[in-house]
């Protein structure tokens, strides 16, 4: 895979960028040069956090959900995430993107790194034309983390992290001095985490995101459209449906639906105070299934909340900004 351009999260799109043959042979052989057994998450702490009179837990929170991820994928890749504490919202995640890609092209990068029976079945119902309505040539952005994961390595993004994860450690738990803590911590680090790693959708944007290739109707049809509540992700052409997509233009559509009387999960779009939930089986088989090569089948109990969700805007600098309220 080959780089022109980078997109900072979904804000500003750059040139196009084609997957030459070559390349292609390389992603699928995998990086020759890698020696580490597993995923790595090197998390960078910011002095707001160092500075945090309760920094010691705070960070203590984060490597934990930085190991969870570490003990369910074994791409030998290391993925920079910087931390910082922001005051209002509750999370924000700021991820490089780079791309678009034709989708044929991630289409075949995708077939040579499967590893488990999902990525399989999610192949194989991937038709071989493009899906993409109105974009007979492609219009696939992916993160640089995604990027690493799925070529073994080969980017370097211009600050140096795959992306940053600001959290309002003032209404989360664990959290600040004083802390209100309606929220999970863990849960919220959790949920952008997995936006830095890829999940996410581009409608709306430019250009579609991994994770739309995944999204159908109950009845089992491809739909890119953002109106009604019939939109689900599944990984074997709509027949097994894992999870309901967020269709509220108040919150990501690459996030599960939350609206009253469901059950929590860490990529809900929409808050539920109290709730913990923890990384589910519909967050680890969508990382699976862009390119993450999962180890683990049963999620590991680790302590763990809510949020509802804003998306903005401003100017290059594109955010997902996770609100209370």
């Amino acid at each position: 895979m080959t780089i022109t351009s980078f997109q900072f999260n979904r804000s500003f799109r750059g040139g196009a960028a084609v997957l030459s043959s070559t390349l292609i042979a390389a992603a699928l052989l995998g990086n020759s040069a890698a020696v580490q057994a597993s995923l790595a998450i090197q998390a960078t702490f910011d002095s707001t956090i160092t500075g945090d009179a309760n920094a010691a837990a705070i960070e203590g929170v984060i490597n934990t959900a930085v190991q969870a991820y570490q003990s369910y994928f074994s791409n030998p890749v290391t993925v920079n995430i910087n931390f910082q504490e922001m005051s209002s919202g509750l999370g924000q995640s700021n991820t490089w993107l780079a791309g678009p890609y034709s989708y044929s092209s991630y289409r075949a990068v995708l077939a040579g790194t499967a590893t488990t029976s999902d990525d399989a079945t999610a192949y194989n119902a991937l038709p071989a034309t493009n899906p993409i309505p109105g974009n007979s040539t492609g219009g696939i952005t992916i993160s640089s983390a995604n990027y690493k994961a799925l070529t073994g390595g080969g980017i370097t993004t211009p600050d140096g992290f795959d992306g940053t994860v600001s959290l309002n450690t003032h209404i989360t738990n664990v959290g600040s001095p004083g802390t209100s803590g309606q929220y999970s911590l863990l849960a919220t680090v959790e949920h952008e985490i997995d936006e830095v790693l890829g999940l996410g959708s581009g409608l709306g944007k430019s250009d579609l995101r991994p994770q739309d290739l995944f999204r159908f109707t109950q009845a089992g049809a491809r739909t890119y459209t953002t109106s009604g509540d019939d939109a689900y992700f599944s990984i074997n052409g709509g027949t097994a449906l894992l999870a309901r997509f967020n269709q509220s233009s108040g919150g990501d559509y690459g996030d599960w639906w939350s609206t009253g009387g469901h059950t929590p999960q860490v990529q809900d779009a929409f808050a539920t105070p109290g709730a913990n939930p923890l990384l589910g089986n519909s967050e680890l088989t969508a990382l699976d299934v862009i390119g993450y090569n999962r180890v683990s089948a049963t999620p590991v109990p680790i302590p763990g909340a809510g949020w509802l969700f804003f998306s903005a805007t401003a100017g290059l600098l594109g955010f997902n900004r996770r609100t209370a309220g």
